[in-house]
């Protein structure tokens, strides 16, 4: 009799490798915009500098580049075109609002 548990006892069952460190940075950011985005939701403050929002974003679209030179699952180039219009189009409402 083996000490490892079979897949029908209801046992763990294979292991998955931890994430990365690019990977968890990736995810950490998006915690850190959506905490960003949703705390003057929440609270009733004021809203984040879109220039903050828009620099997290060109990070995190730096470390999603960075992440697909390791693999190459992970090239995405319309989802990269998608996030440069965005960060773009921050960058561009935040220029263009008068000054408080």
């Amino acid at each position: 009799m083996t000490d490892s548990p079979s897949p029908s006892s209801g046992g763990p069952g294979p292991q998955r490798p931890a994430p990365d460190a690019l990977t968890a940075a990736s995810f950490l950011l998006l915690a850190v915009l959506a905490g960003l985005l949703l705390w003057p939701l929440i609270s009733g403050g004021p809203a984040p500098s879109a220039f903050l929002i828009a620099g997290l974003l060109v990070v995190r679209l730096g470390i999603q580049f960075l992440r697909a030179r390791r693999d190459e699952r992970l090239r995405r180039p319309a989802s990269w075109a998608l996030d440069i219009l965005l960060i773009a189009l921050i960058f561009y409402s935040a220029s263009n609002q008068p000054p408080a």
